[in-house]
Order: C-alpha cells, then sequence, then structure tokens
C-alpha cells in the first residue's frame, strides 16, 4: 500500500512539473473567444506574431507596452498619417513601432489581404468599421487561417467597450490588466451617468460641436447619434446638429447655430499637420496655444450675441478623445460644464493624468480640454 502511495504521489508530481515545463515552454493551447461584436474565434495561444488594425492606444494600455514586440504589422495611416505628434511620442518608447509594416488602410483603399497573410500573424485585431468595409479582404484573410478578433470603441456602447477590453487582454495573455481597465471604464461611466440623472431635469442644456480643423473662417462638422453627438445627447443636453444634418456628421447652417443660441460652444482640436488654423490641442499644445487657436472662433462676428459666447463657454477639446478606452475623461470635462454643482469634486485633467500613469508608456502633457477663459 506504501509504495503504490509512494507510485501515486510520484505519478502527480512528475505529471504536473511536465505541465509547468509545457506552459513554460508556450506550447499552443486553442481558446475560443467572444468579441466585441459577440462573434466565437478560436485562437491559438500564447500569440507569438500580432497585427492591430486600430486601437492602438486601447491595445497599449491592455496588453502593456512590452506586447508590442509580438506585433509585426499595424495600418500606420489611422496613426501615423493621422495623429503623427502622438505617433511620435509611442515610437519613441516603443523599439518596433517606428520600423512596423503596414497593411493598409481601409478609409483610403490600401488595406492588403495579402500583406496580412504574409506577416504570418497568429490573430489580426479588427476595428468593427474595417471589418464591416472589407468582406472580401477578411474572407481571405480567414480562409489562410488567420484568425480575426473584433474590436469596437467606435459604438460608444459600454457593453461593447468592455467586450473589446476583455477579448484583447485574453487572447493577450493580459486578462487581470484587462479586467481593471474594463472595470476602471464601467465604474467612471456608472459614475457619471448616475451624477447627470441626479442633476438633470427641467430646462435642457443646449450645446454646439464643431471640428475645429480649418479655422474659423470655414465651419467644420458637427455630429448627430454618433462621436460627439451621442455623448452630448447621453449627458442630457439637446445637441444642436441634430435634425439639421444629413447624415451622422456635416456642417451645420451658421444661420441655424445663432438662431438656436446655444448654451455651450465645444470646437475639436488636435495636433494635426498642414492645418495652421485648427485648434491646438494633444501632447504639445499649452494653455496659450490652445486659447489662441480657440480666440477665433469666440470671435466669428456673428457669435457675439451667443449665449455660449457672452458667458464664456466655448471650450477646446481632443477630438481623439472620443470613443476610446478613456473617453469618460472627455465625458466628464463635458458634464462638469453642464452640470458644474455635481461634478465639482470630479478632476478630467487629473483623471487622465492618473491614466497615463498607470497604463500609458508615454507621460502625460499638454492640453486635452481647456476653456477660453483663463
Amino acid at each position: 500500500m506504501r509504495m503504490d502511495s509512494f507510485r501515486s504521489r510520484l505519478a502527480r508530481g512528475l505529471l504536473g512539473t511536465v505541465l509547468m515545463a509545457w506552459c513554460a515552454l508556450g506550447f499552443a493551447a486553442t481558446i475560443e473567444v467572444t468579441d466585441a461584436i459577440g462573434r466565437k474565434v478560436r485562437v491559438n495561444t500564447p500569440v507569438q506574431r500580432v497585427i492591430v488594425n486600430f486601437n492602438y492606444e486601447e491595445f497599449t494600455a491592455v496588453a502593456g507596452k512590452e506586447a508590442w514586440a509580438k506585433v509585426v504589422g499595424i495600418s500606420r495611416a489611422p496613426w501615423e498619417g493621422w495623429r503623427p505628434a502622438i505617433f511620435k511620442r509611442y515610437a519613441a518608447v516603443i523599439p518596433n513601432l517606428q520600423a512596423m509594416p503596414d497593411i493598409g488602410h481601409s478609409d483610403d483603399g490600401t488595406f492588403s489581404a495579402e500583406k496580412v497573410i504574409a506577416l504570418r500573424p497568429d490573430v489580426l485585431f479588427m476595428a468593427e468599421w474595417t471589418f464591416k468595409a472589407m468582406q472580401t479582404a477578411r474572407d481571405q484573410i480567414e480562409a489562410a487561417g488567420i484568425p480575426i478578433v473584433v474590436v469596437d470603441y467606435n459604438a460608444q456602447l459600454l457593453e461593447r467597450h468592455l467586450a473589446s477590453t476583455r477579448v484583447m487582454g485574453k487572447v493577450m495573455g493580459s486578462e487581470a490588466r484587462a479586467e481593471e481597465l474594463a472595470q476602471l471604464y464601467e465604474r467612471q461611466y456608472k459614475d457619471i451617468m448616475a451624477r447627470v440623472a441626479k442633476a438633470s431635469g427641467g430646462t435642457r442644456k443646449k450645446v454646439y460641436f464643431e471640428l475645429g480643423q480649418a479655422g474659423a473662417d470655414t465651419v467644420g462638422n458637427s455630429y448627430s447619434g454618433t462621436m460627439w453627438g451621442k455623448i452630448v445627447t447621453l449627458l442630457g443636453a439637446d445637441n444642436l446638429a441634430d435634425g439639421k444634418l444629413p447624415g451622422p456628421w456635416g456642417p451645420v447652417n451658421a444661420e441655424a447655430v445663432i438662431a438656436d443660441n446655444p448654451d455651450l460652444i465645444f470646437i475639436a482640436g488636435s495636433s494635426w499637420v498642414n492645418k495652421p488654423k485648427a485648434v491646438k490641442t494633444g501632447y504639445e499644445a499649452t494653455p496659450e496655444t490652445t486659447r489662441n487657436s480657440l480666440a477665433p472662433y469666440a470671435q466669428r462676428p456673428a457669435w457675439a450675441g451667443l449665449n455660449a459666447v457672452r458667458t464664456g463657454q466655448v471650450h477646446a477639446i481632443e477630438h481623439g478623445l472620443c470613443r476610446t478606452l478613456f473617453d469618460y475623461v472627455a465625458m466628464q470635462y463635458i458634464a462638469k460644464q453642464l452640470y458644474p454643482e455635481a461634478f465639482k469634486d470630479v478632476d478630467p485633467v487629473a483623471s487622465f493624468r492618473a491614466y497615463h500613469e498607470k497604463y500609458l508608456p508615454v507621460p502625460y502633457a499638454g492640453v486635452w480640454m481647456l476653456g477660453i477663459r483663463p
């Protein structure tokens, strides 16, 4: 009996040692994950070769800076092309980013299934809007045995934000970090909505959003039912663009803005290149440069009598804060202007700084949201 017991313990010990060695050596195990749009996808893990089509900062936050050592391709245009100042900061701390192979981009027709397949990834993380637009390409990629995991922060739905964060964590082996981020986002989102529910009621404030890319002498896009328009509605205000656009975005007639007389005006800025008249926000902006670039909007001759201009409720906000894993900081800022008493203890800048310090490899700097009055 003692010999049998000894042999049993020895067998269990050897089995445990083999299993630990198997895991340590990185032998593949196939897992099934559910992506942001409810698709069941089978992925061989641990993944060693990854392609990221979009949501680069979300991927970094969830998987960690070190996960970029496994990335073998990206769609460069939406990052390096659209936001070069941000790309430059990440490239300075991620060694392989500057020379990262480009798989192309759906919006300009350069997305290439052939390039994806040639890079032999274990998984392709693809934004939902790219997934919808590139059916032929995605069929070719999946036929080559490459799993596509869809992530979606653009829908601005709490459940998709959470699902996208968790599925990236599961695929990348960073589930604890992903869960922490998902819980952070859900907690902040629900706190905002609870404060709004208590504070709202009575007269709803009218809000006008405009993309401040081309300068004050050009009427930029506004948004209805999506992006900033969806946030404004979610926060219990009246979005001036609703009912005035033929689609989800476009310029609102200048006379309609004057007629509706908004209580708050937000001009979305960024660090766009070759846009000298744009509202300047982002890592390299200062309060002075942001306010100086915002001033021409407030000084539009026809706007002098608007409530928002008379009361100093004209604000710059970084366009890239919308539809992200950290978009709750933009929601906090807008809500704080709508309901100052309900959000008096909320500091959106401190929220964004804390997010950087804990989850991003680049330090917080610059100006991301700021009122025209010091």
